[in-house]
């Protein structure tokens, strides 16, 4: 497996550690960024302002992520960040949830745009694209970090994943062995959707251009990104389900988000 730490060393009492998951991240993100920048201006607007926005969107969006995650681990039954509550301000070792940083994220976008007078619908049209493509490049993170991944499987692409970041479910080594034992790369899955997703909507967003209004594209966003995330909760044994079925919170809040993805496209039809 790839070691998490690029590498690490001494500053005076401070240790400095460079990780995967926050380089690859940070990568996402102005990946992402300059995705929306390229949009914004063929589009005829100051691509730039992204860059502006950014200093407000993703400070909000990774708390927003990072407490989604915490939060969500609490009501899955685990009691890690309840006992250790310094470990949630460590981001850097995993632990971001994507709806966390959209709802942040996105809140904090609109405030931004609000306060100095832009075009709402044409950013989030721009914008929307840029999210994913951000999120499917920072994905392999998780394989690094081995987490996010779904149940045992016998298919050839399943991959390994260590004692010490098993499941509960999953630690009982005369059961599951490290040596055979393979586990669906859910992480991986999800993104390939978003890539697939994301081409879906450059060819929609280039073919279809004159017939588009404001907002149609961020609402065929809503409903693909809800429905492909609600496709994926099924192989993530890891996720708070309500009650006794089999339904996750994130699941739910998926097909809610593919719901009012839907009604909004029909409003802007």
């Amino acid at each position: 497996m790839i070691d998490p730490v690029i590498f690490s060393f001494k500053l005076f009492n401070f240790e400095i550690v460079l990780r995967w998951y926050g380089v690859l991240v940070m990568l996402g993100a102005v990946a992402g960024a300059i995705w929306a920048e390229r949009e914004i201006k063929r589009r005829g607007e100051n691509g730039e302002v992204i860059w502006d926005a950014m200093v407000l969107v993703l400070p909000i969006g990774i708390l927003g992520a990072r407490l989604w995650y915490v939060v969500n681990s609490i009501f899955s039954g685990t009691t890690y960040y309840l006992d250790n509550p310094i470990k949630i301000l460590y981001v850097w070792e995993g632990g971001l949830h994507f709806f966390g940083g959209l709802l942040f994220g996105g809140l904090a976008l609109i405030f931004f745009l609000q306060k100095n007078g832009m075009d709402i619908w044409l950013f989030l049209d721009a914008l929307a694209p840029a999210t994913l493509l951000g999120q499917a490049i920072a994905r392999p993170a998780n394989f690094i970090n081995q987490e996010l991944y779904g149940q045992p499987t016998q298919l050839p692409w399943g991959i390994p994943i260590d004692a010490s970041h098993r499941l509960a479910q999953y630690a009982d080594m005369v059961q599951f062995p490290v040596e055979t034992t393979r586990f669906h790369p859910t992480f991986a899955y999800e993104m390939i959707l978003n890539f697939l997703i994301v081409l879906f909507l450059l060819w929609l967003s280039r073919r279809y251009e004159e017939n588009m209004k404001p907002g149609m594209l961020f609402s065929i966003w809503l409903l693909l990104a809800g429905l492909s995330r609600a496709f994926i909760e099924f192989f993530r044994p890891d996720q708070a389900r309500i009650g006794d079925t089999f339904i996750s919170y994130t699941m739910a809040v998926s097909f809610g988000m593919a719901i009012v993805g839907a009604i909004m496209l029909l409003v802007r039809l």
